[in-house]
């Protein structure tokens, strides 16, 4: 059996099985009128519930292994917030079956393992992309797993996304260290996976910036002047969460900038562990934006690196020196 085969079928199930959890309390309980009180109560419903469905899965297979998420349960373990605990358990049930709510709370609490350099742990978001969630837009459950410091597996579930080649939403991307980056739809469990690449534009101006929607993200206005320096004159592809790495992976744009809105914040390790690897394993390079390959071994933060900077390689020297213009 292929190294990491195992590891790969129980991802995918995972991500499937929280997106499907994801996309029912999107259509039950995102209303106009939700929307209108800006209430995140959906959201935090599914991110819960998402959590959790994955943590069951990879407790089950790989009982041992740590994993690093962006929630905990302790606020759902007040008496304050028992309603919506009641509709988490029940959205996990309608994925896994009955169990206590316990279980649950419990299997979104194994997200708080601290990471590291340790031998592998796996690292979870289970909602990337909130704000896009609630609009109905692009949001990802993304998982990947982290060997040594290095990403060696990752999964995007991507609901809203169309596949390739497609108008049909619902786009899974699978990448493996080495074997490649993948993509199959994220509804019909037996589709044959068919590879991706990222594009071979090396002239600049044929190139496409692929940034945040949400301005507090990144800074756009320096994204312009970089585009500005290298002569791209593309409207940038705005898109919500690791869904921009997708977007990469497979050649709907050249290049990703996530510049830094604040000189002191470190980005979680959890927003980019599987989507630098969609990027990488389909022929891209991702680094921070003084080009230095991104560190997993430092914990739920990437300590060491600054902002992101992914592309299809080809471009990449010279979108990290109009960075490093534009910042200084």
């Amino acid at each position: 059996m292929p190294r990491l085969l195992r590891e790969l079928e129980v991802a995918i199930g995972a991500v499937r099985s929280a997106a499907q959890v994801c996309q029912a309390v999107q259509a039950n309980l995102v209303t106009e009128d939700t929307l209108r009180k800006k209430d995140r109560s959906p959201v935090t419903v599914a991110d819960f519930a998402s959590q959790a469905v994955v943590g069951l899965s990879l407790a089950d297979a790989f009982g041992d292994d740590p994993m690093v998420a962006e929630e905990d349960a302790a606020d759902l373990r007040t008496t304050s917030n028992q309603t919506v605990l009641g509709s988490v358990v029940a959205h996990v049930r309608s994925a896994v079956g009955e169990l206590a709510p316990s279980m649950v709370l419990d299997a979104i609490d194994r997200g708080q393992a601290v990471g590291g350099s340790h031998d592998r742990f796996w690292t979870l978001d289970p909602i990337d992309g909130t704000k896009g969630f609630l609009r109905g837009q692009q949001y990802a459950i993304a998982l990947a797993l982290i060997e040594r410091g290095s990403v060696v597996l990752g999964v995007l579930g991507c609901p809203n996304l169309p596949l390739p080649g497609s108008d049909r939403p619902g786009l899974l991307m699978t990448a493996v260290v080495d074997r490649g980056t993948e993509v199959m739809s994220l509804g019909e469990k037996f589709q044959d996976p068919a590879a991706v690449q990222v594009d071979q534009i090396a002239d600049l101006a044929n190139a496409r910036f692929c940034e945040s929607v949400e301005s507090t993200h990144s800074d756009q206005s320096q994204s312009a002047q970089i585009a500005d320096l290298l002569g791209i004159s593309r409207e940038p592809y705005r898109i919500d969460s690791q869904c921009k790495y997708a977007a990469v992976a497979c050649g709907d744009a050249s290049i990703y900038l996530r510049l830094p809105t604040d000189e002191n914040y470190r980005e979680k390790i959890w927003d980019h562990a599987a989507g630098m690897l969609t990027v990488e394993a389909a022929g891209g390079k991702v680094t921070d934006i003084l080009g230095q390959r991104l560190d997993f071994s430092c914990g739920r933060q990437l300590e060491n690196n600054q902002g992101i900077v992914a592309t299809n390689g080809y471009v990449h020297n010279r979108v990290i020196a109009a960075v490093a213009q534009v910042l200084s």
